[in-house]
């Protein structure tokens, strides 16, 4: 079994990479106009800084649980360790759909850049979904990048920190020169309106907020291939978080000051319309800025293939799913086949065209929303129920911090619920939150019939047990392990 190891190959800069890079998607490219247009400049900015200070504190939860615990698959040890077997694997499963659900939302998102940089390329009309035109050239674009990302993932963790830390130095220079640009041209008078379509304008942005910030819990996913000490775990994670949320909230302070209402409204891309208008009215800056938008779309990809892929590697490997999707490659030491699963399941996301990209953002959301509340849960348990747990990371404050992320979770929840503004729209939204349970139960109870419960709690007990004997250092051999991987891809 020693060669069922995932490799230590990640340091300071890829950790950041691979968090940073994995929030920054192509929402702020694509949607910046709608959080503008729907809450108004001020109130895009507000309900940005109320979802960015809801995973601040959950991001806390996070990062003390993952220097305490750094098992691939955070969550669900998180979960087992606090709550018991099948809360973990709610957890889990419901992270998993986030994580999905951006991926599908990136095959999405790289067709749809391509309206701007080469327009009509849309070619070979084939249905219509939700008043869009699916074309065979649209949908082409989209399902090419799925099996380019997937190859990335499946070559190995080196090789993917290494894509993730140049795409992410392509999405910040686009970006700084955005924030620059518009600083510099931009007019306060645009800015108005302040506040668009009042509180529910404002909920219906903050509902979307979560599927923008989400990325950093990908750190813990990959905590096993992490070089580091624990306590840089948790460092990473919260700088990550922060790094984020003055990144959104800078790009529509950028936006609002150079675009004016109407045109906003007409515009497609936002986003790059504004960086053109900065400069000139450059075509060329305007797809320079879309360069950066594709550069978050790869990165987010990479990203969420690598917590995706981890957190099924974990269930699998306790018998909560298929025991085949916990193998590991034996020459990339990655979990191909889960790898793989996710493919599948997301490459014929743009076969459903660009209404799928909002249905994905909210349905993802509110599974991010619950796992957020479920690992805030299991941080006010383990304070409780094991308070000598060795914690590199630590929060200061006991179960305060533990407190203001659940009930501020539970509070986002309620926002999707029907009734309220901001619900999840029937029957598209609501149909892939039905369909991820069912499978999910589907799967939960064949697996732990064929494997059994006491081998799945012997597994998580032997994992967590395992972990908390490790001394927090680094031993020769993951050195080694780092430095192969390392000539390999030399």
């Amino acid at each position: 079994m020693e060669d069922q190891k995932l490799l230590k190959v990640l340091g300071n800069r890829d950790v950041l990479a691979l968090a940073f890079g994995a929030m920054i998607g192509w929402g702020w490219v694509v949607t910046a106009g709608l959080w503008i247009m729907e809450a108004g400049s001020l109130g895009a900015i507000l309900a940005f800084l109320i979802g960015g200070l809801l995973v601040v504190f959950v991001g806390l939860t996070y990062a003390e649980l993952a220097s305490a615990l750094p098992l691939a698959g955070g969550e669900l040890f998180y979960g087992y360790t606090a709550m018991g077997r099948l809360p973990s694997f709610i957890l889990t499963w419901a992270i998993i759909l986030g994580y999905v659900s951006v991926v599908a939302f990136e095959a999405v998102a790289l067709p749809t850049v391509f309206d701007y940089l080469f327009p009509g390329y849309g070619k070979g009309y084939m249905y219509t979904i939700a008043g869009w035109d699916v074309t065979a050239t649209w949908a082409g674009v989209g399902i090419a990048g799925s099996i380019l990302i997937a190859w990335i993932n499946y070559r190995g963790m080196k090789l993917t920190s290494i894509v993730m830390t140049i795409l992410t130095l392509l999405i910040i220079v686009s970006g700084v020169l955005l924030i620059t640009g518009s600083s510099v041209a931009g007019n306060v008078g645009n800015l108005q309106p302040l506040f668009g379509s009042g509180m529910a304008g404002l909920m219906i942005v903050l509902i979307m907020t979560p599927f923008m910030f989400v990325g950093f819990d990908v750190i813990p996913q990959a905590a096993e291939e992490i070089n580091l000490p624990r306590k840089r775990i948790g460092q990473l994670l919260v700088f990550s978080v922060l790094m984020a949320v003055a990144w959104y909230v800078l790009i529509i302070f950028g936006v609002s000051m150079v675009m004016t209402p109407s045109e906003i409204s007409g515009s497609t891309l936002v986003t790059a319309d504004a960086m053109a208008k900065a400069f000139g009215g450059s075509k060329m800056m305007g797809n320079i800025l879309v360069l950066g938008g594709i550069g978050g779309i790869l990165s987010s990809w990479v990203g969420f293939y690598v917590g995706g892929s981890r957190a099924i590697y974990a269930l699998a490997k306790a018998g909560m799913l298929p025991k085949s999707l916990g193998e590991l490659h034996p020459k990339y030491k990655t979990p191909h086949r889960a790898i793989l699963l996710i493919a599948v399941l997301t490459t014929a996301a743009p076969l459903f065209g660009r209404p799928a990209l909002v249905w994905l953002v909210d349905a993802g959301g509110l599974a991010l929303v619950v796992a957020w509340l479920m690992v805030a849960l299991s941080f006010i348990i383990l304070r409780k129920k094991r308070p000598q747990l060795r914690r590199p990371f630590r929060v200061r404050g006991g179960t305060t911090i533990g407190w203001i992320a659940l009930v501020m979770s539970v509070g986002m929840a309620i926002l999707y619920m029907p009734g309220m503004p901001s619900a999840l729209i029937w029957p598209y939204e609501w149909v892939i939150i039905f369909v991820w349970v069912l499978l999910g139960a589907v799967f939960y109870k064949t697996s732990i019939s064929k494997y059994g419960a006491a081998n799945a709690n012997a597994h998580l007990d032997a994992e967590v047990e395992r972990v908390l004997q490790e001394e927090d250092i680094l031993s020769e051999k993951d050195i080694k392990d780092r430095d192969k991987v390392g000539e390999m891809y030399s």
